[in-house]
């Protein structure tokens, strides 16, 4: 894997039409902001292999991943805390 090219805010200006092509051809570029990485041009098949497949799939793929996490009686356990909360 290549390391992307980095460009300054204002460099990056003046070249976008070099970095989308670039891009294009596969290639990342990485954007700074006095000198600190501040947003990344990337090929859309890289894009791709970042996001999640559709929207809230992180969420779900977390479903049941916290059975007995709040004992037995879950419904218990939340009027404890309540209970803990409110000085009772």
């Amino acid at each position: 894997m290549a390391i992307p090219e980095s460009y300054g805010l204002e460099q990056a200006r003046i070249q976008l039409p070099h970095i989308v092509a670039e891009a294009h051809a596969g290639f990342s570029s990485v954007i700074t902001k006095h000198g600190k990485p501040y947003a990344a041009i990337v090929p859309l098949h890289g894009l791709a292999a970042l996001a999640p497949a559709e929207a809230g799939a992180d969420l779900l793929s977390l479903r049941g991943t916290g059975r007995g996490l709040w004992g037995a009686d879950a419904g218990q356990t939340v009027a404890n805390l309540r209970n803990e909360w409110d000085g009772a």
